[in-house]
């Protein structure tokens, strides 16, 4: 029985006889369904599409892995190659024996995490690849998680998969959004990667928080206070967004902070701003 993956966000769902009626995750106010409707497709209807993986080199120790031509939402996973192993940061939907390959000539994955359910894509079949690697999720986002699997280990605050990483629940965008901090990151002055709760904006001097992009809702300003408090401890001079081009490259600690402030004064919904 196939695994059918939602055209939309890219989300994979359980072996079925059929497709869901609809996808869990766009039926949402966060996401959409499509005027034309709910589409599904599977892994090797995309094969046969044409699709095919990239692999480039974001900086020493990250590997950005992304789908071309372009499925789904579009995001980028990271590949963050640490002393400890190597740890899959987001998802995307598609996966061949290429890839597997490429992944194993640089170690393989020893875990996977996902910073928000829209980016779950096809994590269960990425880590039976890796030899059924833990798939760090929030409990927070139990709910959203549709491919239940034994390797999910679930967790909330903050989680250390091995020392240097930690992942770090910061809520807004969901519940359960998470980031993931290397220590090593950045030459030393360390790294943040991100989804949509801290999303780099096209300014990349700058970041912005939204409960849902699409659907331009945004977040009122004690969920981005909450956002900023929980990165507070960490210390981070680049951040990594979710596409290729949506880096911080420096001052990104700041640059947080800053963009938090910009935005709450922006809404006018607390005193003296």
């Amino acid at each position: 029985m196939p695994a059918y993956i939602c055209r939309t966000c890219g989300v994979q769902y359980p072996d079925t006889t059929r497709p869901p009626v609809i996808c869990h995750i766009c039926d949402d106010e966060r996401q959409y369904v499509p005027q034309s409707g709910q589409q599904w497709t599977t892994m090797e209807e995309l094969a046969a599409e044409g699709r095919e993986n990239r692999i480039r080199n974001a900086d020493p120790g990250v590997e950005s892995i992304h789908t071309a031509p372009r499925f789904g939402i579009g995001q980028r996973a990271c590949l963050v190659r640490t002393d400890g192993g190597n740890f899959l940061w987001d998802c995307i939907s598609y996966l061949d024996d290429v890839t597997i390959a490429a992944i194993n000539e640089m170690g393989g994955i020893q875990g996977l995490g996902v910073s928000h359910p829209h980016f779950y894509a096809s994590i269960v079949e990425w880590s039976q690849a890796f030899n059924n690697a833990p798939i760090y999720i929030p409990e927070a986002d139990r709910q959203h998680f549709v491919r239940p699997d034994p390797a999910v280990a679930w967790w909330s605050g903050t989680l250390e998969p091995w020392p240097g990483l930690t992942l770090v629940q910061v809520g807004g965008h969901f519940d359960g959004s998470a980031v993931l901090h290397w220590a090593d990151g950045a030459d030393g002055r360390g790294a943040l990667f991100t989804g949509d709760s801290i999303s780099v904006a096209q300014d990349t001097q700058w970041v912005t928080f939204m409960r849902s992009y699409p659907n331009y809702i945004p977040l009122p300003p004690p969920a981005i206070r909450g956002i900023v408090a929980a990165v507070q401890p960490y210390e981070f001079d680049r951040l990594y967004g979710g596409w290729w081009d949506s880096v911080v490259r420096s001052g990104a600690k700041e640059a947080v902070r800053l963009s938090a402030e910009r935005y709450i004064r922006w809404t006018g919904l607390e005193p003296g701003t």
